[in-house]
């Protein structure tokens, strides 16, 4: 499975947040954090407030706080669906973490 990514699509109530291709997405389960990679079994699942990280394919890493809303995985296409979310971060793979974007 090398290569595979999967495409994702983050969106609140009031505006479209992210959309592009990841290697690994990271979300505020409502059981916990859950990890998401190419191949990953479907989920439905609710989320709660927390930090949802995603992980371009090429190591770039964005956050985002986001509050209440659910996740729908299948066919490696992930759909993010929250009340609100805003941007806090982004990274190279390896960068220094003390970068914050508003």
């Amino acid at each position: 499975m090398a290569g595979a990514t999967i495409a994702v699509n983050i969106v609140s109530s009031e505006r479209p947040v992210w959309s592009g291709e990841a290697k690994q997405v990271v979300v505020p389960a409502y059981a916990g954090g859950m990890g998401i990679l190419p191949g990953h079994e479907p989920v439905l699942s609710v989320i709660e407030e927390g930090r949802l990280d995603v992980t371009d394919p090429n190591g770039k890493k964005f956050s985002f706080e986001v509050t209440g809303g659910f996740i729908s995985f299948d066919s490696n296409k992930l759909t993010v669906a929250v009340e609100n979310a805003r941007s806090i971060a982004f990274q190279a793979e390896g960068a220094d973490q003390s970068g914050i974007v508003g």
